[in-house]
């Protein structure tokens, strides 16, 4: 194994799996983080620029269907193993290997579909991080829950909403209508916003006696 490592031919390959392994411990102990997620956000919005040219070649090899660290560990890993397979097999049948030259740019062409048929599926299955970051005016029309205080016109309580992606909001409610207040736990409509200040209306539900 050291002998098939260490080869002249086998340089390109070892050097790869080398760089693999090494952000692989930096994911583990936390260093990845730092290294990438700013280049994640780049690769990411160059990808979105030039889907629209590129999406066939970019499927092929399942750019953009991972972290962009992940996806290029599966590269690195995919062009180390295929290459130093392909040098073992050479030696087996020819009693030599090829030049690094040459088997680098074959072992390159292999890994890129390699890595992509591994990511694709990979990429369906691994929670992706999504923003959900959004104008809190698309809160208005949705249901809000007081959490804190009383609110009364005048007087605004804090409420917890969520928007359509899930996303738990804390926003500052009052009543829309005069003589109306809202207490801890009752859900009220969001129906207008005026600055950071939300007004909202009553479902009407509250104080309805349950039946549990």
């Amino acid at each position: 194994m050291i002998e098939l490592l260490t080869r002249d031919g086998s340089l390109p390959f070892t050097a790869a799996l080398g760089i693999m392994l090494v952000l692989a411990v930096m994911q583990v102990v936390g260093l990845g983080d730092l290294l990438g997620a700013d280049t994640d956000l780049d690769v990411d919005a160059q990808v979105d620029a030039d889907l629209s040219l590129d999406s066939g070649l970019l499927s092929i090899i399942g750019f953009g269907r991972l972290p962009f660290l992940m996806w290029l560990m599966l590269l690195l890993g995919a062009f180390g193993a295929l290459g130093l397979a392909g040098q073992e097999l050479l030696m087996a049948l020819t009693g030599h290997p090829l030049t690094a030259w040459i088997m680098a740019p074959v072992a390159a062409l292999v890994a890129l579909p390699a890595t992509g048929a591994v990511a694709r599926p990979l990429g369906r299955i691994l929670p992706h991080d999504e923003t959900t970051a959004i104008d809190v005016a698309q809160l208005v029309g949705r249901e809000a829950e007081i959490v804190i205080g009383t609110a009364t016109p005048g007087s605004p309580a804090r409420a917890r909403v969520r928007d359509h992606h899930g996303q738990v909001h804390h926003v500052m409610v009052e009543p829309d209508n005069q003589g109306q207040r809202f207490v801890v736990g009752e859900t009220l409509l969001l129906v207008r916003r005026e600055g950071e200040l939300f007004k909202g209306i009553s479902r009407g539900e509250h104080y309805l006696p349950r039946l549990d």
